[in-house]
């Protein structure tokens, strides 16, 4: 069956080649016999400029005369006359030719020998030139034949060309043809064992399949199989391998258009070209149609405004085709965007989009299986735990953890090693997030004083709250993103629901920055700007969309715009309830703010002693900061199953221990004066530098 679709899509395919070549062929055929025409009148224009035909009896009458110089017998029977010098002939219109011009005339008989003596009695020069006889068949070839085949290799190329550059004018007649690349179950190569993280999206796909593969088993029953499913999620979280895994199980051809490929510059293209989609995937029938980005077309039409919108005419050609064709076939149409509040509620609606999957960034299990499918081809050292990877990555998608996966095979190339560690994921995946780091950037010794307590600012204010996520490590290395320096956050479990605490844990953890500069240096600066845009934004969603406030209660102020995207909505309320509702905003923040404050005033000791081991060691790990918190060494902390970097010039005292089988007692207890003493000093803030920094 395979065999005969792709013998018939051959056969189109040859059949619509061979009448391009006839249109092209027409069109040179065409050009050829205007050229000639055109050429012709031109030669007869000039040698009517040059020329003028005169009666038998006034030729006679100048030879007689002598004015007569030269004399061409012409094969057809014209008598060329070439006057004397000087001579100027009016004709009965009152036109004169004087210089360079020819006079002719009928001949009225064959030549005889009489003539040409009355003509030598004259002293006229007379001659019958040489013409060398040519093949009838040549001369037609060379005034069309060749023509035509020279216009039609110059309307090939020319075609070719603008169909590389143009992008869809492949050829005359070709405008409104669609521009879908068919992929058959060869070429794509995908299937669902190379899409991990969707297990939902696949199983509704899976009875999609099933139908296409054993049609009669829902058929007998009455069942019709679905027109089309609509793909729906963030970037990045693999629709479009989706569409192509689906095409690839099913081993049936897969189009593939953009939904900006439909419209161009011609008007009623976008239509026609929906019309040949559908007509080219009726040939093949069954077969899956892929239509990425699909709000590019399928918009809410404006019904404000008349007029002969381009974009309106593609849609309603997409509605009539999808209610058109016969879903026995097995053509089904999967389309995929990011932005499903603005697609049109007719192209919605059951029977065309019957059903809607949402592909979602993946879960902790997702994330896993995702990753173990992109490092199939990579070589990975014995310490790697893609566990651990895939807890490090909360909120990635697909397109994230293949880019990790990358980065960290290229790190260890540029680190002259054989397999990817553990090291080598987690730096790249604060690569993906953050940027590289910007080694070359000189920060003052005051700035970066500044930097290390407002990250240890967030840092220290997130670890003494109950709802914070822990830190996983702070550095104050600027990095290509802009970021100076970031203190990196990552779920122990992932949670699906946010509570009223929650948020306000996470604005007091992102505005403690700030007030770790107001507390030690007693200064604002730039760097708080996105904590600042950060925690106004989860403030007004606290107030406008999750009714958590006091004053509105449950009442909804804003309505989401773009929930895959950027996740911006806008207000719909009065004017007076929106400026409301920025004071409620205003009053949070500035109550967050003062929380945090009065938590590092009284860790202030904590927080000098975890930003001098900062300032000197630019980038610790959370493990580190828990240590110092615990009064332990933060040396000996590892990072996510990284241990952690020691100096290797520093000899280990082990070395010049010997190993012995006999017991060692354990030491004595501390006594309660010396721990008493130990707690006041930590108190009085020293820290593992010595000492207090001074703003």
């Amino acid at each position: 069956m395979s065999d005969n679709r792709n013998k018939n899509s051959n056969n189109d395919k040859n059949k619509k080649n061979f009448n391009g070549f006839l249109i092209l062929l027409a069109w040179a055929v065409g050009l050829t016999v205007i050229f000639n025409y055109l050429s012709a009148m031109s030669r007869q224009n000039a040698v009517a400029s040059t020329t003028h035909e005169i009666l038998y009896s006034e030729f006679y009458d100048m030879v007689e005369e002598g004015k007569v110089q030269k004399v061409i017998f012409t094969s057809e029977g014209v008598l060329e006359i070439t006057p004397v010098k000087g001579y100027v002939y009016t004709d009965e219109d009152g036109n004169t030719y004087s210089d360079n011009f020819t006079l002719f005339t009928p001949q009225l008989s064959n030549v005889d020998h009489d003539f040409e003596v009355w003509l030598a009695e004259h002293d006229v020069e007379f001659t019958r030139p040489y013409e060398a006889q040519m093949s009838p068949i040549l001369e037609f070839m060379l005034a069309y034949i060749l023509p035509v085949v020279i216009m039609v290799g110059g309307l090939m190329l020319f075609w070719n060309l603008m169909a590389k550059k143009g992008g869809g004018m492949g050829g005359i007649g070709s405008v409104g043809k669609s521009n879908a690349k068919v992929y058959m179950e060869k070429t794509t190569g995908v299937t669902f064992a190379d899409v991990a993280g969707q297990d939902e999206a696949k199983e509704s796909l899976v009875e999609i399949i099933d139908f296409l593969h054993n049609p009669g088993k829902y058929t007998a029953i009455g069942a019709k199989l679905p027109k089309g499913a609509l793909l729906v999620g963030s970037p990045g979280t693999g629709k479009t391998l989706l569409a192509k895994a689906v095409a690839g199980e099913a081993g049936v051809p897969f189009f593939s258009i953009s939904g900006s490929g439909f419209v161009e510059m011609f008007v009623g293209v976008g239509a026609s070209r929906v019309r040949d989609l559908f007509q080219e995937a009726a040939k093949v029938a069954p077969c899956i149609i892929f239509i990425d980005e699909i709000d590019a077309i399928g918009k809410t039409r404006d019904t404000r405004f008349g007029g002969n919108d381009e974009r309106e005419q593609t849609l309603n050609q997409l509605l009539a085709e999808m209610d058109g064709f016969d879903p026995s076939k097995g053509i089904i149409v999967l389309a995929a965007t990011n932005r499903p509040e603005v697609l049109d509620k007719a192209l919605l609606r059951p029977g065309r989009f019957d059903r809607r999957i949402t592909v979602d960034r993946p879960n902790l299990a997702g994330r896993l299986a995702t990753l173990q499918v992109h490092t199939r081809k990579i070589k990975l050292a014995e310490d790697v735990d893609l566990n651990k990877v895939a807890q490090a990555t909360a909120g990635c998608v697909g397109a994230d953890l293949a880019n990790t996966v990358n980065e960290a095979a290229l790190r260890a190339v540029r680190h002259g090693r054989f397999a990817v560690n553990q090291e080598d994921l987690l730096a790249s995946f604060e690569t993906v997030i953050a940027g590289a780091e910007k080694k070359g950037t000189v920060i003052t010794e005051q700035e970066k004083r500044i930097i290390a307590y407002h990250e240890v600012g967030h840092a220290l204010t997130a670890a003494k709250q109950k709802n914070a996520q822990p830190v996983t490590k702070i550095t104050i290395v600027p990095h290509t993103e802009g970021a100076l320096g970031y203190t990196l956050h990552l779920p122990e479990e992932e949670k699906f629901l946010m509570s009223k605490e929650d948020i306000l844990t996470e604005i007091r953890t992102l505005v403690a920055g700030r007030c770790a500069e107001e507390l030690v240096f007693n200064t604002q600066t730039s760097g708080a700007a996105n904590d600042i845009e950060r925690a106004t934004e989860m403030a007004r969603n606290l107030v406008a969309r999750f009714g958590m406030s006091d004053k509105f209660g449950m009442m909804a102020l804003g309505a989401l715009n773009t929930q895959y995207l950027d996740g911006g909505y806008s207000m719909n309320c009065a004017q007076e309830t929106f400026a409301a509702a920025d004071r409620e905003v205003v009053a949070i923040l500035q109550r967050c703010h003062d929380e945090a404050m009065e938590l590092l005033r009284q860790n202030r000791a904590m927080l000098d002693a975890i930003a001098s081991y900062l300032f000197e060691k630019e980038t610790i790990t959370g493990g580190q900061m828990m240590a110092i918190l615990e009064g332990r060494d933060p040396d000996q902390a590892d990072y996510y199953g990284v241990p952690a970097q020691r100096d290797e010039s520093i000899e280990a005292p082990a070395r010049h221990i010997s190993i012995s089988n006999d017991p060692i007692p354990m030491p004595a207890a501390l006594p309660e004066e010396g721990k008493e003493n130990r707690d006041s000093g930590e108190n009085a803030g020293e820290g593992p530098s010595g000492g207090t920094p001074q703003a």
